[in-house]
């Protein structure tokens, strides 16, 4: 039957309740909490792989250009967007304004600026997932009526996915859409562009901005989008991943683990499933985003509306990451002075 509204939920977000239970059982996770400095080596050789990746083929025919955008710089755009994610959460460096201009640095090679725009809405969507008013990471309801459940809206949405993220911005008014951080993510693209355009010509532009596209829509991995909260298998909210693109990808597929202890660095996620197994392995996951992208696109039982939402924001419990105990539970107002 074709949907026509989200699933809606009385209940609590399921993570906080999940932390606590591993933490009374396993306190020894509360070790992995902390940085990994060396995340910022992987930023440097991302970075600069992509731009060398833009000079090489900068004179190359068009056809190279979207094919090595495709199966070479996606992957590695993709990989960006999981350094920025480290940065959103201060998991690098001990200074917050260290991990703010690592995402910036992080965020050039994308083309269009989102580093510090991606920290405060990704920040909010831990704090209040499934609440519509606050977490970007749920569809428009004007999205998902467009998209609805057709193969050919569903294609248009993945290929343009960036687009519809930036539609989103509005919806969520409690966060300031500009001010002297964006402007100086802002500047700093702006000068790189031109600097691309200027050196190298238009074909590196163009290979930078599919790359972008490719790794988070009409690819392979745009199944880690619909991987990490559409209702594929029953209504359980959080899936994670287990296939082998973890590896270049930075484990950003143990989305469980990541939701219950966000303070826990990318390289350590995998222990936390392994010390807590029985809590996840109970939990349904997938192993192929490959896999999951098709489903998703041609089974008509699944929809931008495949998402559970809850009204109560006062239900959903709020993640300090600026506390090194991210467990502890701070009220609402904080939040909206924090984030």
């Amino acid at each position: 039957m074709q949907k026509k509204d989200f699933i809606y939920s009385d209940s609590s977000e399921p993570h906080r309740l999940r932390t606590r239970q591993i933490l009374k059982q396993h306190p020894d996770v509360r070790k992995l909490i902390g940085k990994n400095p060396g995340t910022f080596l992987f930023i440097l050789f991302l970075v600069g792989f992509q731009v060398a990746g833009a000079w090489f083929l900068a004179d190359k025919p068009w056809w190279a250009i979207f094919v090595a955008a495709y199966f070479v710089g996606a992957f590695v755009d993709h990989a960006l967007f999981v350094m920025i994610h480290e940065c959103a959460h201060k998991l690098i460096f001990k200074n917050p304004i260290a991990n703010r201009y690592a995402g910036i640095f992080a965020n050039i090679p994308q083309v269009f600026p989102s580093s510090v725009s991606f920290e405060r809405y990704h920040i909010k969507h831990h704090s209040f997932q499934g609440v519509h008013e606050l977490d970007a990471d749920l569809p428009n309801r004007w999205e998902a009526k467009l998209i609805n459940n057709y193969f050919i809206g569903k294609v248009i949405w993945f290929l343009f996915y960036p687009l519809f993220q930036a539609f989103r911005v509005a919806r969520l008014k409690e966060i300031k859409p500009f001010d002297s951080w964006i402007a100086l993510n802002w500047g700093v693209q702006i000068v790189f562009v031109a600097a691309i355009w200027y050196f190298l010509g238009p074909k590196a532009i163009v290979f930078l901005t599919a790359s972008l596209f490719f790794s988070v829509g009409l690819h392979p991995l745009g199944g880690r989008w619909i991987q990490e909260h559409y209702l594929t298998q029953g209504e359980q909210e959080t899936y994670s991943y287990y296939g082998p693109l973890n590896t270049v990808a930075f484990n950003v597929g143990y989305h469980n683990e990541h939701h219950d202890f966000p303070s826990v660095p990318w390289n350590k996620l995998p222990l936390i499933k392994n010390t807590a197994a029985g809590y996840y392995d109970s939990l349904a996951s997938h192993n192929s985003w490959t896999k999951l992208w098709l489903r998703f696109i041609f089974d008509r039982e699944l929809s931008l509306w495949s998402r559970v939402v809850r009204k109560n924001r006062g239900k959903v419990a709020l993640v300090d990451e600026s506390k090194p105990d991210v467990e502890m539970i701070k009220s609402e107002q904080l939040a909206t002075t924090t984030v």
